[in-house]
């Protein structure tokens, strides 16, 4: 009885222990799948993230690429040129720089732009590879206003004017390619040595008189022409500008005007070379334009030198031209313009 319980729990125990290792034998092999498949997964995920960095360096390096080439038919620079008043000249082979305008030093920097109009005028000016003032332009010509401006009491915003190369000779005159009476400053870069009767009394005068008469202008262009390389000291200078929409052109030698004058016959006083035709535009005859309502444009009885200029008159009127008994000669010489 003893013998049989015992081979019973034996019995038992070793079914105990059957079921204990099948137990622990699935135990492992579910383990081992679970570590596999998360071995699995994890490398899954490891190709992933390589193949998705990789397709974004490719992306990247494709970008980079695209944006640093530049397509041919696109400039390199899409600003456009600045042109001038009349645009026929172009500002950007011109350095701009600035220069006070009462800066008394006679030297021009080589090709560059610099503003000459006194206060919020912009007048501009520019030189060439020689440093020489080869052209000055304004779209609106603004007269000085001595009641709103600090001028002196001889009209000038400075005391002096830029000693530019020449102007120390007794017969040149520091002269303003625009004037102050026009708005234009006194440094080098609106200074050119001219001729003082020129500058004070002839055609350079008469230009300035005209702008003035008129109450200011518009298109003005002055274009300077030099007789070398070396000087300073120009030997022609051309005024194009506009009064009324009217185009005008003064174009002149910088030279004596008297001495030209006496050279020609024409002297104070004589008019020997004049007719009355000469002072007559071009596609009218004397008869027809002997009206003076046509030249008085603002009607008062008188003829300004800027509302015969207007007209097509040339300067200077004569005392045998019609039209000289409606202006002012105030010197009395038989001519007015000259």
């Amino acid at each position: 009885m003893q013998q049989k319980w015992y081979q019973k729990s034996w019995g038992i125990i070793l079914l105990l222990l059957s079921i204990l290792i099948l137990f622990t034998s699935c135990s492992q092999q579910n383990n081992t799948e679970i570590k596999k498949n998360e071995t699995q997964e994890v490398n899954k995920k490891k190709a992933t993230t390589v193949e998705s960095k990789k397709s974004t360096t490719n992306d990247v390096a494709k970008k980079t690429t695209s944006e640093s080439v530049v397509s041919p038919s696109v400039p390199a620079t899409t600003s456009p040129a600045i042109t001038s008043v009349n645009g026929d000249f172009d500002y950007s082979k011109y350095t701009q720089i600035v220069v006070d305008g009462g800066d008394m030093s006679g030297y021009r920097k080589p090709n560059v732009r610099v503003d000459v109009g006194f206060g919020d005028r912009e007048y501009w000016a520019f030189t060439n590879e020689y440093g020489q003032l080869i052209r000055v332009e304004a779209k609106n010509i603004t007269l000085q206003n001595p009641h709103t401006e600090h001028v002196s009491s001889s009209g000038r915003y400075y005391s002096d004017e830029a000693k530019v190369p020449g102007t120390e000779s007794q017969e040149l005159d520091e002269g303003h390619v625009i004037a102050d009476s026009l708005g234009g400053v006194s440094n080098a870069y609106n200074i050119t040595p001219q001729d003082s009767i020129l500058n004070r009394h002839g055609d350079q005068a008469y230009m300035e008189k005209v702008i003035r008469d008129a109450g200011g202008c518009t298109d003005f262009v002055a274009v300077i022409q030099y007789p070398n390389t070396q000087t300073q000291i120009p030997n022609h200078y051309k005024f194009t500008y506009k009064i009324q929409d009217r185009p005008i052109t003064d174009e002149f030698d910088n030279v004596n005007p008297d001495e030209v004058n006496k050279s020609l016959g024409e002297t104070t006083g004589t008019s020997s070379t004049k007719t009355k035709t000469d002072n007559v535009p071009a596609n009218e005859t004397v008869s027809s334009n002997e009206d003076v309502s046509k030249v008085d444009t603002n009607h008062n009885g008188s003829v300004t030198i800027a509302e015969a200029k207007v007209a097509g008159f040339k300067m200077p009127i004569t005392s045998d031209s019609w039209l000289y008994k409606y202006m002012d000669d105030r010197d009395g010489d038989g001519l007015i313009g000259e």
